[in-house]
This record gives C-alpha cells, sequence and structure tokens, in this order.
C-alpha cells in the first residue's frame, strides 16, 4: 500500500503543478505532457483499487475521486456561473472544489473531461479560461485526497510536507480520529486499539478488497456497457484508457497477492505464501486466476467505449468472476 499511495501521492502533486503552471501562462502551451502526468497518476491510482477499505472508505475517497460518467448537465451549469467560478479562482480553490462541486464534477475524470478528446490530448488553445480555473481546483483537490491517503497509511512517515497540508486542512487521516495511522492499525490486528481482532481479520479484511474489485470489474466496469444495461457507465471514455483501468485494477490485486509492487515483493511475508501453506492448490488456482484475468482484460479490442459489445469483452467478465469467487473461497479456508 505505501509504495503504491506514496506514488500516488507524489503523482497528483505533479499534475496539479504543471496544470497551474499552464493555466498561468496558457499561451503556446501543450497539454501532451500533463496528459502523460495524468495517466502515470492514473495508473497509481487503479493499481489501489485493490485497498479501498481503511482511509479510502472511511473518508469516501473513492467516490470523491473516481466517480463516473462526468455530469455533462452539472459541467455546463458551472461554467455559466461566475460566481462559483470567482470561488474556484481563489486562493482556496482546491477546497471550494471539494466541498461544493458534486463528485461527479470532480477527480479524476473531472480532469481527464479537460485534457482529452477522443484518446488524444487535446489541443491547450480549446480549453477556455473558465475551464482552466475549474480543472486547477479540482486536481488541487485530487491532490489533497491522494495525500489523505498516503498519510493515512503511512503516518509520520509521509513527507512532512504532506501532513501540514492536510493539518492546515484541517483534513483527518487517523483512524477514528485517534493516534493511530492505518498502517499501524493493521500491523497491530490483535492487539489492544486495533480494530481488526486478530491477525487473521486483517488478512480477511486485505483478501475481501481483492475480491470486491475483481467482482466490480467484471460485473459493473465491463458488464453494465457490455451487456447493453448502461452504456454510459464507461471509465475512462474521454483519454480511451479504459482497457488500462481494468488492467490495473486486477494488477492491483496481483501485487496485493504477490506481496507488493513488481521489483519490490516480499514473497515470504505474502498472501501467496500464508495461502500456499494452508493450500497449496488453492494457492495455485488464485495465481491462475490472476492471470487469466490480466490475459482476458488484454484481449478486450480497444478502445472499450468503441467496442463495448464485444464478444471478448465477456470472457473478461467471467476471468473476474472466477478470480472473484476464488478470492472468496480463500477467504473461507482462512475462516475455517
Amino acid at each position: 500500500m505505501a509504495p503504491t499511495y506514496t506514488a500516488l501521492a507524489a503523482k497528483t502533486e505533479q499534475l496539479a503543478d504543471e496544470l497551474a503552471a499552464i493555466k498561468a501562462n496558457p499561451a503556446g502551451a501543450s497539454l501532451n505532457h500533463a496528459c502523460e502526468l495524468f495517466l502515470d497518476a492514473r495508473a497509481e491510482w487503479e493499481k489501489s483499487e485493490a485497498f479501498l477499505f481503511g482511509a479510502a472508505g472511511d473518508y469516501g475517497i473513492d467516490p470523491h475521486i473516481d466517480s463516473w460518467p462526468l455530469d455533462e448537465d452539472a459541467f455546463g451549469t458551472l461554467m455559466n456561473s461566475p460566481a462559483m467560478i470567482a470561488a474556484l479562482d481563489g486562493e482556496d480553490g482546491d477546497v471550494v472544489a471539494g466541498e461544493r462541486l458534486g463528485n461527479a464534477l470532480l477527480g479524476f475524470h473531472g480532469i481527464e473531461y479537460i485534457l482529452f478528446r477522443n484518446g488524444q490530448p487535446r489541443p491547450a488553445a480549446d480549453v477556455t479560461a473558465d475551464q482552466w480555473t475549474y480543472v486547477v481546483a479540482v486536481a488541487g483537490d485530487l491532490r489533497n485526497r491522494c495525500y489523505q491517503l498516503e498519510v493515512g497509511w503511512m503516518g509520520d512517515a509521509a513527507p512532512e510536507s504532506h501532513i501540514a497540508k492536510l493539518d492546515d486542512l484541517e483534513m483527518a487521516y487517523t483512524v477514528a480520529g485517534g493516534d493511530q495511522s492505518y498502517g499501524e492499525n493493521m500491523k497491530n490486528a490483535g492487539k489492544a486499539g486495533s480494530t481488526y481482532a486478530s491477525r487473521t481479520a486483517a488478512l480477511m479484511a486485505i483478501v475481501q478488497g481483492c475480491a470486491d474489485i475483481a467482482d466490480e470489474v467484471g460485473s459493473s466496469k465491463i458488464y453494465a456497457a457490455w451487456h447493453g444495461e448502461d452504456i454510459t457507465y464507461i471509465e475512462s471514455p474521454y483519454s480511451q484508457m479504459s482497457i488500462t483501468d481494468f488492467h490495473n485494477n486486477i494488477v492491483s490485486i496481483e501485487n496485493v497477492y504477490y506481496g507488493g509492487i513488481e521489483g519490490q515483493r516480499d514473497n515470504g511475508s505474502s498472501l501467496h505464501s500464508y495461502v500456499k501453506a494452508l493450500d497449496a492448490t488453492l494457492d495455485q488456482r488464485v495465481a491462475d486466476a490472476i492471470a487469466l484475468a490480466l490475459a482476458k482484460i488484454d484481449a478486450m479490442p480497444a478502445p472499450f467505449v468503441q467496442h463495448y459489445s464485444e464478444a471478448a469483452n465477456g470472457e473478461a467478465v467471467e476471468a473476474c468472476a472466477a478470480l472473484s469467487e476464488v478470492l472468496d473461497e480463500v477467504i473461507d479456508a482462512m475462516r475455517n
């Protein structure tokens, strides 16, 4: 969790700074680098979705920064409100955005709407002054919420400047307003003061997070459009990076299961090692299910927003369902 949230906080900070710099001097600017920063930050967020419990859940950060589709009608109303634009353009525009704009205008997809068109960086000259005001304020709020995730899990190990920013904004980041970070709370599972009654309970919460995102990718993110249930319910339609989002959600499960991000894994202390000791066959089934879900998602025709009804998408739905189900079996094995 810590490496992912550290990278997420750093990259959303870079994105907010880049957008503010372009807003201050838009003449002749290009959005190419800003779009690269956006996609880098987006990837880190999607790789965190296996652990949407803890700070992300307690502080409502997931819906705050990752609701879709963007409410284009509300966006139009906002652009026709000089008073609201003036408030967003103030020194505390990030706070105004976070407190006064609804979730359907905030976070990644609000920024994506400004930066991309048809999967490509938008010409900077097409972005109006009011849209610059909006996107800079929303990017500032996104950065603040990602600081909240990072500091929430890392506590004093997080950068002092990020802690100071949250303190200045009076944004909470500890468990139930106490002294423990979410990382400490999990490490202390089974001890007095932790919200987890046992280490097994903490491990089960981690696996449940993995099962939940596997189910969401298949039964919601892909299925809603593929099955014709709601063809507007497509994540990342402006950048056309939906399939990358789905892939990175499964990578988040892979990272959790194997004990860290690729290149920094501690297999000996991983869920993989723990489950293998419980039931080697079950462990292999989890490994196979992760690999299959990644393969089936990668085989989906891109971009999803133009190919949402293809048969291959149904195979990805089934693979994600199978992954969620085998993770549920892991929870049962832990419980027994």
